[in-house]
């Protein structure tokens, strides 16, 4: 099995042990627990230098209102329905959102739709078009508003999200797309990560500069080859930037479709600040582009 498979299939296996032992933890020590973890090495927090510091530094210490509506899909997609011209982005259309899935219970939707928790990062089920929330989608997701991802992993914009179930429609019509992450830095892109075949087994990232040189960089899945800069980079280099442009740090989720450009989502805590790049020299590159604000006590 190769190194990284191995290292993958480990990771998986130990996280949901990890977690429990983190929330018994105080937020700092639970931080500095998970960061080990993941990093095999204690986090500098009063003077964080790397990208992955300084996400654990925000979750400890950054509490700030423009942060405070991040981690809800719902409030992301408001803020990108607003700047939607200025970026040049679609937003998917919401068909339902609610605290009780059974309430749409054995309801048809007239295209793919995809449905998640608002308040959580991970989880999805998808629905093709006409196809019902049924029975066993309502079973199967009936935990997902009880488990707080806020409380657990301490990432306090989660604490502010609303605990609700969303369906929207799915972008492209549910076909696989290219996932395109981009790193942006006061405005400014510094990387993107481009993550294919995502929910299947020949799943790949690679991470590219603005400019899409690639990066011989890895994390958490293997990395695949190299591809052509899409067709329509600097206009999605413009949206990120300015679905970003307030904020110090901030990761913007976005797809491409015959054409278009459709947000996908805000990410103000990347992996957590504890999953691992590989080398760890691309960690500190990113770190050094972030300034991270200087806050009042």
């Amino acid at each position: 099995m190769p190194r990284s498979h191995l290292n993958a299939v480990l990771r998986s296996c130990l996280q949901p042990a990890h977690r429990r032992i983190a929330g018994l933890l105080p937020p700092t020590a639970r931080r500095r627990y998970l960061y080990l973890a993941g990093h095999r090495q204690l986090p500098r927090l009063r003077h964080p230098q790397t990208f992955s510091e300084k996400v654990n530094w925000r979750i400890l210490r950054d509490r700030r209102p423009e942060l405070a509506w991040t981690c809800d899909k719902l409030a992301m997609k408001d803020h990108a329905h607003r700047l939607r011209e200025a970026a040049g982005v679609a937003v998917p259309e919401t068909l339902w959102s609610g605290a009780d899935l059974g309430a749409v219970a054995g309801r048809a939707f007239d295209r793919a739709w995809v449905l998640k928790p608002n308040h959580r990062s991970g989880l999805v089920q998808f629905g093709a078009a006409g196809q019902a929330v049924d029975a066993s989608t309502v079973a199967a997701t009936r935990d997902w508003l009880r488990d707080d991802q806020g409380v657990l992993l301490g990432e306090w914009a989660y604490s502010s999200a609303r605990k609700l179930l969303l369906v929207e429609e799915a972008i492209g019509g549910g076909e696989p797309l290219d996932d395109y992450k981009f790193f942006v830095f006061d405005g400014k892109v510094a990387a993107v990560q481009v993550d294919r075949g995502r929910s299947t087994s020949d799943h790949v990232r690679n991470y590219y500069t603005a400019d899409w040189e690639p990066l011989p960089v890895q994390k958490t899945v293997p990395s695949g080859s190299p591809t052509a800069a899409p067709a329509n980079l600097p206009a999605m280099l413009h949206a990120a930037q300015v679905l970003a442009r307030d904020v110090d740090f901030m990761r913007v989720d976005l797809y491409s479709s015959g054409g278009t450009i459709w947000f996908g989502e805000l990410t103000p805590y990347p992996g957590g600040g504890v999953t691992r790049f590989e080398p760890a020299a691309f960690d500190a590159w990113l770190g050094s582009r972030w300034s991270l604000p200087t806050l009042s006590r």
